[in-house]
């Protein structure tokens, strides 16, 4: 089969690689029909993640049943599936307490639960950019499209990660009628919490990030105020004042992946993590006393230079982790049915595996316009 594989830093390629087998009666093997790239992918991309070469990679997959394990109950040939880049094993303690991103089984290598196309630390599960995929755990890890569904795939392929990672930030950070809520970063699921923040009754919502072009988007699709912190060199301080005291809750969408203050340099005293903090900076400044700060985007590494002096002595609340998205699937779909939100309008550019180097490295450098990238094998 064909499928987007790692071949160093900075190089992703389509190539031809082994088609996936059934390994554990629980699996299934599905045909995927379409793929995202997410900003995550872009850790591998950039080697603070580094998989083996010839790895394949992605985690925002869903495509047709193929396939099934003896043991899998709920799934036939032929069916349409949604596969979150959660796995799940839905045995363990966290499965059934609707902590999935957590699971005790789906991880031989470490103590988190496993994801596809993350490497080794994480499963070592090849990913879901390619023309098949297996799904370990099948009845559970997975979201089956009703067979009356009249939706399209791009609109219920979020349902993998965007989508209810972004739900679960609202809901997480504790987002309530009235509130002033800051979204971080403007893409994919900074927009999505944006939406959200406006479903939970937010009285404001502001957007923040570097790109031009995709507080446009953010402005002209969610109705949100927006800032441009390149413009703004004291951002956090700037959005306590416009904000009267500070936003109800800050939600960080950007993670380790923010602008690097100029005077850190990687590898020194000051910075022992890779990527930044700086949105957690920025968030300190922003959030009110009492208020909320929810961590979405990904720091994979300790960091000096911790604000946490402020948050403690200001009464800030912090609220982080890996989406569990297994159990929101199914409401989120009903809502997408009922027409609560539209997802598409995320979706910027739709490629063949073969231009796997060129989508990468224009989601990387954020050409084009590009918010969301997704493969059609």
């Amino acid at each position: 089969m064909k499928a987007v594989t790692y071949q160093g830093k900075q190089s992703m390629v389509g190539k031809e690689v082994p088609t996936p087998e059934i390994q554990e009666n629980t699996d299934m093997i599905i045909r995927i029909t379409a793929s995202g790239i997410c900003g995550s992918d872009l850790h591998l991309y950039h080697g603070g993640v580094e998989p083996e070469i010839d790895y394949v990679v992605g985690h925002e997959p869903m495509g047709i049943v193929e396939e099934v394990g003896s043991e899998v109950k709920n799934l036939k040939k032929g069916d349409r599936v949604v596969i979150p880049f959660n796995i799940g094993c839905g045995e363990c303690f966290f499965c059934k307490n609707q902590m999935e991103s957590q699971c005790d089984e789906s991880n031989p290598h470490g103590e988190v639960g496993g994801l596809f196309g993350f490497t080794e630390q994480n499963g070592g599960y090849p990913g879901g950019q390619a023309e098949y995929l297996r799904v370990p755990y099948a009845d559970f890890t997975s979201f089956k499209v009703p067979e009356s569904s009249e939706l399209d795939d791009e609109q219920v392929l979020l349902l993998s990660d965007v989508i209810p990672t972004a739900y679960w930030s609202v809901e997480n950070g504790g987002v309530k009628e009235g509130d002033t809520v800051i979204v971080l970063g403007s893409g994919p699921v900074g927009l999505m919490a944006q939406k959200f923040a406006w479903l939970k009754g937010a009285k404001r919502v502001i957007s923040v990030d570097q790109m031009g072009y995709r507080l446009d988007h953010a402005a002209k699709t969610n109705n949100v105020e927006t800032f441009n912190f390149k413009e703004n060199e004291n951002i956090g301080e700037l959005l306590h004042e416009e904000t009267k005291g500070g936003a109800d809750v800050v939600i960080d969408c950007v993670g380790m992946d923010g602008t690097v203050p100029p005077k850190t340099e990687f590898g020194s005293e000051m910075d022992n993590q890779f990527g930044t903090i700086s949105p957690i900076v920025t968030a300190s400044k922003a959030v009110r006393k009492f208020g909320t700060v929810q961590l979405t985007g990904v720091y994979g590494t300790d960091a000096n230079s911790f604000p946490l002096g402020d948050f403690f002595t200001r009464n800030v609340g912090l609220t982080m982790g890996q989406a569990p998205v297994i159990h929101m699937m199914p409401k989120l779909y009903d809502m997408i049915e009922q027409g609560k939100f539209d997802p598409t309008d995320l979706i910027t550019h739709k490629m063949s595996i073969d231009d796997a180097d060129k989508a990468y490295d224009m989601f990387d450098k954020k050409e084009d316009g590009s918010i969301k990238v997704i493969f059609k094998p």
